[in-house]
């Protein structure tokens, strides 16, 4: 496929194309998907970069009816969990690899599909159960003991504010730990790697290096963008409930209420994502996109070189390019 070289002009978001090209940092790697494929490369104990393709087509692609604007979403959002997921477990299997023995042998045989599919949905539903409480039920236990319930938006205003700091608590705690640091310096070299990508610079590691790490599409931006978006659709709804239940919420009402209309605000939130990237020029869009780039910043790192090799390789590949023409010194290899 042919590249071109970075456009000379003042203003990069002025060059740069919203394309459909969507990434994930995971151990020691990055997953990459584009229309039709899903690539992950792992830089592997050996040095060689490991790379799984497989053939993607979004359920909301194959089913029309889930197609439609917000349903896609809430769809879309725990399609790319499940997705997410595997990639994590492809790239924990690489990491691991020099702690195995060279083959499998009759006392360890290797481990039946259907127990890894067991085991990636059990992480599944444990993490979500995690998130849930942590940021989503807490934030309200918070904003009740706050006496504030009597005024929907002040009590939705607060349990945002909780949630919002919940949240910065926690990617400021988990960014001091070395090996997390080291996936935050993946991020970094996945939104590079997009970026040039869609400002059509040559897929190298020097066209990569001069890309801004902080991209509009990013799901640390998503999770800003949801969490504000709560605030106003749970005021309006926490104002009809009387009216319409005949009592005042209690915090369990309230809860199992915010829970049901998750879907609602994850699609409404990626439908604002989605169009933020594609009017990223807007001044508008700019300043909404403000907050989720500041977080960004700790959510991502600087990477080094082999960092976007890696990052370089699952793009070419999922491109249908030569992973290996990327600028690296370690040679591609599959899995």
């Amino acid at each position: 496929m042919k590249t071109f070289q970075t456009p000379s002009t003042p203003d990069r978001d002025e060059i740069a194309e919203d394309l459909p090209i969507g990434g994930q940092a995971v151990i020691e790697g990055v997953m990459m998907r584009v229309p039709g494929r899903i690539v992950t490369a792992v830089r592997a104990p050996d040095g060689r970069i490991a790379i799984r393709t497989e053939a993607y087509t979004p359920i909301t692609k194959r089913l029309r009816w889930l197609g439609v604007p917000v349903l896609r979403g809430a769809v879309s959002f725990f399609e790319m969990l499940v997705i997410g997921m595997q990639a994590l477990s492809f790239s924990a299997d690489v990491a691991m690899e020099a702690e195995r023995d060279p083959a499998p042998t009759a006392a360890a045989p290797p481990r039946p599909r259907w127990q890894e599919r067991l085991m990636l949905a059990f992480t599944l539903v444990i993490s979500l159960g995690l998130g849930i409480g942590v940021f989503f039920f807490v934030p309200l236990a918070i904003a009740q003991l706050l006496r504030v319930e009597r005024s929907a938006l002040t009590f939705n205003l607060a349990a945002g504010a909780a949630r919002v700091i919940l949240l910065l608590a926690y990617l400021w705690g988990i960014s001091r730990w070395g090996e997390i640091r080291r996936v935050f310096e993946y991020h970094g070299a996945e939104h590079k790697t997009i970026f040039a990508r869609e400002a059509g610079a040559a897929l190298t590691v020097a066209g990569a290096r001069s890309q801004p790490r902080l991209h509009p599409r990013c799901g640390t931006s998503f999770m800003l963008i949801v969490v504000l978006i709560a605030i106003a659709i749970f005021a309006v709804v926490d104002s009809l409930f009387p009216l319409v239940i005949g009592h005042p919420q209690s915090l369990a009402e309230r809860f199992l209420t915010h829970l049901s209309l998750l879907p609602l605000v994850g699609g409404v939130g990626f439908e604002l994502l989605k169009l933020s990237g594609r009017k990223r020029h807007l001044p508008l869009a700019r300043w909404l996109m403000t907050p989720g780039l500041w977080l960004q910043r700790i959510t991502t790192r600087e990477p080094d070189d082999g960092q976007l090799e890696v990052a370089l390789a699952a793009l070419r590949t999922a491109l249908g390019e030569d992973a290996g023409h990327t600028g690296a010194a370690a040679a591609a290899g599959s899995t």
